[in-house]
């Protein structure tokens, strides 16, 4: 009986936390092996989205004590079903001053939810890719580092607006 309780809970517990998140349109993550090579491109393909709505639009990012850095810079992209496509380089605070990171989370992962786009249309009905590339570099260095360590997972998240 008590082998029982703890898994069934769980279940519940996930359930109740889920059904909670009544804003979110599109959440994914994908996970990073040991390291994120600079030429190494995350996708995420949204096949559906109202084209009247407007949306809030997040990069979500989960590190580990192997990030040695207080910031993370990334290169977005946004292509749209009718072949236009918009660039960003993006820079994030990734731990306070005194190097407590920014996320949340127990333990050694941390997950910080980053603003990427506020009141977005998706005028464009069709198949939209969004693409991030981590562009991590050190001072003085213009290759960049090859591959960046303590990146986890990275996730890509639209939600809808509260009225």
């Amino acid at each position: 009986m008590h082998k029982l309780f703890l898994p069934v809970l769980l279940v519940i517990l996930g359930c109740l936390v889920l059904s909670c998140d009544s804003n979110r349109v599109y959440d994914e993550y994908q996970t990073i092996p040991s390291t994120w090579n600079k030429d190494s491109i995350v996708t995420f393909n949204l096949k559906t989205i109202d084209s009247v709505k407007p949306y809030n639009v997040f990069i979500n990012i989960r590190n580990n004590s192997d990030f040695d850095y207080s910031n993370l810079f990334l290169i977005a992209q946004i292509k749209f079903p009718q072949g236009k496509v918009i660039t960003d380089t993006l820079e994030y605070e990734m731990a306070a001053p005194n190097g407590e990171w920014l996320g949340t989370g127990f333990g050694d992962v941390k997950e910080s939810k980053l603003w990427y786009k506020q009141n977005v249309i998706f005028e464009e009905t069709g198949n939209y890719k969004f693409s991030l590339q981590q562009a991590m570099r050190k001072n003085g260095n213009e290759e960049g580092i090859e591959n960046l360590e303590g990146i986890t997972e990275v996730g890509f998240r639209i939600e809808d607006i509260q009225n």
